[in-house]
């Protein structure tokens, strides 16, 4: 019988590792430098960023220094 650990259980830091980095840019880039009159206006904000900024023009070092939009439309174009 062969036994292999697992190092992403529940509890492991690995876990969390993509979002914590996220989070850390999206403080870093957005939220220190804005302040929020109300919930849903930063909900909204945040969702601009995220969906104008960060998910279509920002480079992202995970995937060769490209927009993640470059990267699919490549990737789709290959295809």
């Amino acid at each position: 019988m062969l036994l292999f650990c697992d190092i992403f259980t529940l509890g492991s830091p690995y876990d969390n590792a993509c979002i914590e980095s996220f989070h850390v840019i999206l403080k870093k880039e957005e939220v220190k430098h804005v302040r929020y009159i109300d919930y849903k206006t930063a909900e909204l904000t945040l969702f601009q960023y995220i969906e104008g900024w960060y998910n279509r023009k920002r480079v992202h070092g995970s995937i060769g220094y490209k927009a993640p939009n470059e990267m699919e439309n490549q990737h789709t174009c290959a295809v």
